[in-house]
């Protein structure tokens, strides 16, 4: 009962990393535009990210997360290696203001892990691993493609309107769509840690599977991540909100709406994907319709090599920890 409490409270402290890791997801378009402060922005995305709780009712994310690996080959044991493989990553990234995917580092540490214990990767299911990993990819550019045509209508649309009056306008917009990534953040990231807490409780014997979730699980998950929201990820926002592009309110507009469009539409198919990977793409995508050089794109190759490393490294780490895990406990 102890390691499956210290499981819970590593999972509810990952979920907070998570929210400030990815806290830059959701604010940095309004704080580089300077329509909220970032104090501001942070209260604004962490109240979305709870609401969220309120809306995303199926639990498909977190289903599919659960589903990563087959259940034989799940124990507490796994689950803890993947955690702590996960924070590691995730505090190593954020520490460099690397916008990595916690997404994906929790499920390459669960997989690292669990194969660390069996010593095959027959471990695996490869259905839901080849969908995440096809969104790995799919997901960016989904929200680059979407951003592009999002702003293309939107300047067109808007090519006769009083630039200063159009501007006063796309700044309250941007409370708006900020507001709708921030609830896509919330269903589709606090998800996952849902899953993994099911994971724990089921292989526990205390709840038959993960639909049967207790309500305690999706509210301390919400609330946590919504917590890390609040807290801010300041060197990530940097990043995102001005060294790939420089953002206009009316860019910022067209990233969020499409970023928030991605990820909603990735939750109701129940496939975990990057929020940071998604909102990368977005704005790309609005920089993109100026010209491409207004992309930095030596930024935009090395966020790609952290989206690449990530399930990798973050396996290898939970497996190496598994080893120490085992030795000691």
């Amino acid at each position: 009962m102890i390691l499956l409490i210290t499981i819970i409270a590593l999972a509810l402290v990952f979920d907070f990393i998570n929210g400030f890791h990815d806290a830059a997801n959701s604010i940095a378009t309004i704080v580089s535009t300077k329509v909220l402060t970032p104090f501001q922005a942070v209260l604004w995305a962490a109240f979305f990210n709870f609401v969220a709780f309120f809306i995303f009712k199926d639990h498909k994310v977190a289903n599919t997360i659960a589903k990563t690996i087959y259940p034989e080959f799940i124990d507490l044991y796994v689950i803890l290696a993947g955690i702590i493989a996960a924070i590691c990553w995730n505090l190593f990234t954020w520490w460099f203001g690397i916008p990595s995917s916690s997404s994906h580092t929790l499920i390459g540490g669960f997989i690292g892990a669990a194969i660390a214990k069996v010593g095959t990767l027959n471990v695996i299911v490869l259905s839901n691993l080849t969908k995440t990993v096809l969104f790995l990819f799919l997901s960016p550019v989904i929200g680059m493609i979407l951003a592009f045509f999002i702003t293309i209508i939107i300047v067109h649309s808007c090519k006769k309107a009083n630039p200063y009056k159009a501007e006063k306008w796309f700044k309250k917009l941007q409370l708006f769509s900020s507001a709708a990534f921030s609830l896509g953040h919330g269903g589709n990231d606090a998800q996952k840690v849902m899953g993994l807490i099911s994971v724990a409780l089921v292989s526990e014997n205390i709840i038959p599977n993960v639909k049967a979730m207790p309500d305690w699980v999706p509210i301390a998950c919400y609330t946590a991540i919504a917590l890390g929201t609040m807290s801010g990820g300041w060197k990530i926002v940097k990043t995102m909100g001005t060294r790939i592009t420089k953002v206009t309110p009316l860019e910022g507009v067209a990233a969020e709406t499409a970023g928030a469009c991605t990820l909603i539409l990735t939750e109701g198919m129940g496939i975990p994907v990057s929020t940071t990977h998604t909102i990368s793409g977005c704005i790309i995508g609005v920089g993109a319709t100026k010209r491409l050089s207004a992309v930095r794109w030596g930024v935009t190759v090395n966020l790609l090599w952290a989206w690449v490393l990530t399930i990798p490294v973050s396996a290898l780490l939970a497996g190496g920890i598994y080893y120490i895990i085992k030795l000691f406990i």
